[in-house]
């Protein structure tokens, strides 16, 4: 099974107010019209890598405004069906290592969210599981047993216990937590905490099947000074947390606690703490995070300031600031790690930067104020959720003219997060 998947900011711009729609151009308008014939014909993507009988590949859209999820099919590229959710749905995820997509109902001030359980064999709904007020993301362990949600009206987190589809502990938080993030080892949780300007880590117990909920997170740390936090990112070794402080114009590092008996431990007992590295001066509103798949470094969207920056994970450094379009909001770096592509909620369009070289290598049109980005399985293609049009800009990222828009499929009112799953045919 091959699964790629992205998260949306628990505090989007989609809604800011100084954007307005943009009218279609004819070409977008004759690009939709051709792929709404080609896909009621049922043909199959056309110059794309062959893939094998039985495969499916779908995309799921949250749509905040209408409290569904469109499934997108991408084998064929037209909309499979739309599926009836929880109320202002926001965040997704899926497990890893089963058929399952996570919905995060976000609810409103007097109505409790809820998670959403979509079973991604048959796109049919096949569980709802209560949390608390207000929640917007979902982390799922890499084992698959186990989620943590983070309630911003409750300040609280929720450990889920996916096997059996419920809520097993609840432990409280700082003010307003939008992002809980869980480390590849499974062994730390950073949160982060809007309203109280901080981040909060816990160490997490190991997974133990029918387990009670009682220690499950303990609280190991928590960071004063970061403004207005949001997004998080985990290096794939577990070794350290970068923190975007939205408000300002940081991003945080923090040195994660080093595992009992682990060469970093063993070579510097103090690893085996917690501990502050530095604040990075980036560009102003620093609202996502992406990663190279290496993990060499991170590349910051700065919202108000127009630019990115590029961060060496490695000496903590931003080697780069680099102006790069109107309210740039998501990044998302491709498996050659050298091409990062930008979402600019306020200039319709995707930016694509070259790591390597420090330009801008591409600029490619999409609907009205582009937000969340995935990728394909195979990376062919970018899907880019149209906040304002409402609608999901299909993008091949290769060919003879460089990145194009290929087609827009139909979504709904106000899409805000997409994820993507693959699952290759039985033997």
């Amino acid at each position: 099974m091959h699964t790629t998947q992205l998260q949306s900011k628990p505090c989007s711009p989609s809604t800011h107010p100084d954007r307005l729609a943009t009218v279609s151009s004819p070409i977008r308008f004759l690009l939709i019209t051709l792929c709404t014939a080609l896909a009621a014909s049922g043909c199959r993507r056309n110059a794309f890598p062959d893939v094998p009988a039985g495969y499916h590949e779908f995309a799921y859209v949250s749509n905040g405004a209408a409290n569904t999820v469109s499934v997108l099919d991408l084998v064929y590229l037209r909309p499979d069906r739309t599926l009836q959710v929880g109320l202002n749905p926001t965040g997704l995820a899926i497990n890893p290592v089963r058929n399952e997509v996570y919905v995060v109902n976000t609810g409103s001030a007097t109505v409790s969210g809820s998670i959403t359980v979509i079973d991604s064999a048959a796109n049919q709904v096949v569980a709802t599981i209560p949390v608390h007020k207000l929640p917007y993301f979902i982390a799922v362990e890499p084992s698959g047993h186990r989620a943590f949600v983070a309630n911003s009206g409750s300040n609280t987190v929720s450990v889920l216990d996916l096997d059996r589809r419920r809520e097993i502990a609840v432990v409280g938080t700082g003010e307003q937590p939008g992002l809980a993030r869980i480390s590849p080892d499974s062994r730390t949780l950073v949160v982060t905490n809007r309203a109280s300007n901080s981040v909060s880590i816990y160490s997490v117990a190991p997974y133990a099947p029918g387990a009670s909920g009682l220690g499950i997170l303990q609280l190991r740390t928590a960071y004063p000074g970061c403004p207005g936090p949001t997004d998080a990112i985990i290096l794939p070794d577990s070794s350290k947390a970068f923190v975007a402080c939205s408000a300002g114009h940081q991003v945080m590092a923090i040195a994660l606690a080093a595992e009992p008996g682990s060469w970093p431990a063993r070579q510097d007992p103090a690893a085996l703490a917690d501990h502050l590295l530095t604040l990075l001066d980036v560009g102003t509103n620093p609202v996502h995070l992406a990663i190279k798949p290496d993990g060499g470094e991170l590349l910051v969207s700065n919202f108000g300031s127009n630019t990115i920056s590029e961060l060496s994970t490695w000496t903590n450094e931003v080697s780069n600031t680099f102006p790069i379009g109107d309210r740039p909001v998501h990044g998302i770096v491709g498996q050659d790690n050298s091409t990062l592509w930008v979402s600019n909620f306020g200039a319709d369009s995707i930016s694509v930067y070259s790591i390597d070289d420090g330009r801008l290598a591409a600029s490619v049109r999409t609907g009205s104020a582009p937000d969340a980005l995935a990728f394909s399985a195979d990376q062919h293609l970018l899907l880019a959720a149209d906040a304002h049009s409402g609608d999901i800009a299909v993008i091949r990222t290769q060919g003879t003219l460089g990145p194009t828009l290929f087609t827009t499929l139909p979504a709904g009112p106000s899409p805000n997060a997409i994820v993507i799953k693959a699952s290759q045919p039985s033997k």
